[in-house]
């Protein structure tokens, strides 16, 4: 079969390498579609630890949908044929792989294989393409049940980053009930992408994030005067001055959720946010419950997601693939077919 290895900064090979022996208790799964994560990006563009725990030498990729195609004797959750998602802190066994599954390789060894714990069936009306971004939108909607389960009203939230997990955020705002859901990037690209399926936009590095905010969301309190009336911020995008203008902006009961990656240390005014009784939360990952809502989701029909794939390439391609993903004002989502 052909692999996907990391080898460094900027540095990958297509392998030839062995199809993995099934044993009893295992399944043998083959990739149909697999998705380019941000933090697939961040270690092809910046070397290790700077994303997963990607190791030199070794596979990776993690946002896939694939078919079973061999089963262990043992084996009675699942048949040959069946179409699955890979849950990637379960698939290997080993929740340190779950950045490194085998997404780039054809095929993937499930170990000790279960139902709804290290694979998940996948919803017949869900496409093959829009199956690979399983993955990204349960972080998306982990984020928006965190966003919702605040304690905030969570009726007005703006979120920050228009790739795939800000979109899938959004979406799973919409779909938990927030009524008006604003998305900020620098991206037109991607701008214009999330306002075709039906969300309020701001170009940043353009626009006054708090004066647009303001005119479609109207205006609340804040310790410092009055603000745009947004119950939640949600930070898909990782900018420095996100925070910095929740806690000079954020009005009184506001909620900033983290989402993405960030290992930077922050100062924080602990009695501004005594006073103004904001919260923050971290969102990292997801749950089962995640995987079933977004399959509801991508089932609905009320959003065309498919539309966020800009670029579709093969696994011989996968170094073009990456760089390609790495041009956000070119590139929305990015997926490899087998």
């Amino acid at each position: 079969m052909k692999a996907g290895i990391y080898l460094g900064k900027e540095n990958i090979e297509i392998k030839e390498t062995d199809i993995p022996q099934v044993g009893d208790n295992d399944v043998l799964i083959k990739n149909i579609y697999s998705g380019i994560c941000g933090t697939d990006v961040a270690v092809f563009k910046h070397g290790e630890n700077t994303g997963h725990k990607i190791t030199v030498g070794g596979e990776f990729g993690h946002e896939t949908i694939s078919r079973v195609v061999k089963i262990g004797k043992n084996i009675t959750d699942f048949k040959i044929g069946d179409r699955v998602y890979p849950y990637p802190l379960y698939a290997k066994g080993d929740t340190r792989r779950a950045g490194t599954i085998g997404g780039f390789s054809e095929y993937i060894l499930i170990p000790n294989a279960k139902r709804n714990h290290s694979l998940y069936a996948v919803d017949e009306r869900i496409s093959d393409k829009l199956g690979c971004l399983i993955e990204p939108f349960t972080v998306g909607c982990r984020a928006a049940r965190r966003a919702v389960n605040s304690g905030s009203n969570s009726t007005a939230a703006v979120v920050f980053g228009c790739g795939t997990i800000g979109i899938a955020a959004a979406v799973a705002l919409k779909y938990f009930g927030t009524k008006r859901v604003m998305m900020c990037d620098t991206s037109e690209l991607r701008l214009n992408t999330v306002k075709k399926l039906g969300f309020e936009i701001c170009n940043v590095s353009s626009e006054n994030i708090i004066s647009k905010a303001k005119e479609y969301f109207g205006t609340a309190p804040s310790l410092l005067g009055k603000t745009a009336d947004i119950d939640c911020w949600i930070d898909t995008a990782g900018a420095e001055n996100i925070f910095d203008d929740f806690m000079q902006y954020g009005k009184i009961e506001s909620c900033f959720v983290a989402v993405a990656v960030n290992k930077a240390l922050r100062k924080l005014d602990l009695l501004h946010m005594t006073y103004s009784q904001k919260s923050i939360v971290g969102s990292g990952g997801y749950m089962p419950e995640d995987v079933r809502d977004v399959q509801k989701i991508m089932t609905s029909g009320k959003w065309n997601l498919e539309s966020m794939i800009t670029h579709e390439f093969s696994i011989d391609n996968l170094k073009k693939a990456l760089q390609t993903a790495s041009n956000v004002e070119k590139a929305g989502s990015v997926i490899i077919k087998f």
